[in-house]
C-alpha cells in the first residue's frame, strides 16, 4: 500500500491562492521531483480544471516556459491523475481518471493499488480526506510572504488537532522552505 501525501504551496499566513507564492524554476523543480516519487496525482474537480487548462498547453509547446516548468508539464502529462467530483465525469486530458462512488472506499483502494503512493494536490479536498483519516504525510512548500488574504489551508476545520512529526526543513534559495510532515504514531 502506498501513502497518500498532501503537497501544496502556501504562504506564512496559510493563503493557498495558487497565484501567490514563488513560482519559479527551483519551485517548480521541487514539485517535479514529489511527483516524480510518486505514482499518481489526485485532485478535486476544481485543481483538475485549473492545471487542465493550462499545463497540456506547457507541455504541447504552445506556451512559453522556462525548462523546469517544461519538465514538470511532460511529466505532469504523463502521471495519472484521479479526480474527486460529484459535478462532472468526464475527464480528457491524458491519463486522467474519475474517481467514483464512497470517498474512503475509493480513495483507500487507489492507495491500495499505488504502491509507490498518490501526491493529493487539492486544499479542500485534503480537509476532506483528513477528516476520514487517509492522509499519511505532509510536504508543504511555505512561502516566505504573508498574503493576507485566503483561501486559506484548512478553513472549513477538521475535528481535532493533527499531531505530526517532522521528517524534514530544507530551505529552497528563494526563501521557502520544503516541510515534510509524517503523521504522529
Amino acid at each position: 500500500m502506498g501513502l497518500l501525501t498532501f503537497s501544496i504551496n502556501f504562504t506564512l499566513d496559510g493563503c493557498v491562492d495558487h497565484e501567490e507564492g514563488i513560482a519559479d524554476d527551483e519551485t517548480h523543480a521541487h514539485f517535479t521531483r514529489l511527483m516524480d516519487e510518486s505514482g499518481a496525482m489526485l485532485w478535486g474537480r476544481t485543481t483538475y480544471e485549473m492545471m487542465e487548462s493550462h499545463w497540456p498547453k506547457v507541455a504541447r509547446g504552445e506556451v512559453d516556459a522556462p525548462p523546469a516548468m517544461r519538465a514538470w508539464a511532460l511529466k505532469l502529462e504523463a502521471k495519472p491523475k484521479y479526480v474527486v467530483s460529484s459535478t462532472r465525469s468526464d475527464f480528457p486530458w491524458t491519463n486522467s481518471h474519475h474517481v467514483e462512488g464512497d470517498l474512503r472506499t475509493a480513495v483507500q483502494e487507489l492507495k491500495d493499488r499505488t504502491p509507490e503512493g498518490v501526491l493529493l494536490g487539492s486544499g479542500k479536498l485534503a480537509t476532506a480526506l483528513d477528516r476520514l483519516d487517509l492522509i499519511d504525510e505532509y510536504k508543504f512548500l511555505v512561502h516566505p510572504m504573508i498574503a493576507g488574504h485566503g483561501p486559506t489551508l484548512y478553513q472549513d476545520g477538521l475535528p481535532g488537532t493533527r499531531n505530526l512529526d517532522l521528517i524534514s526543513a530544507d530551505p529552497l534559495g528563494n526563501g521557502a522552505v520544503a516541510m515534510h510532515y509524517r503523521r504522529a504514531a
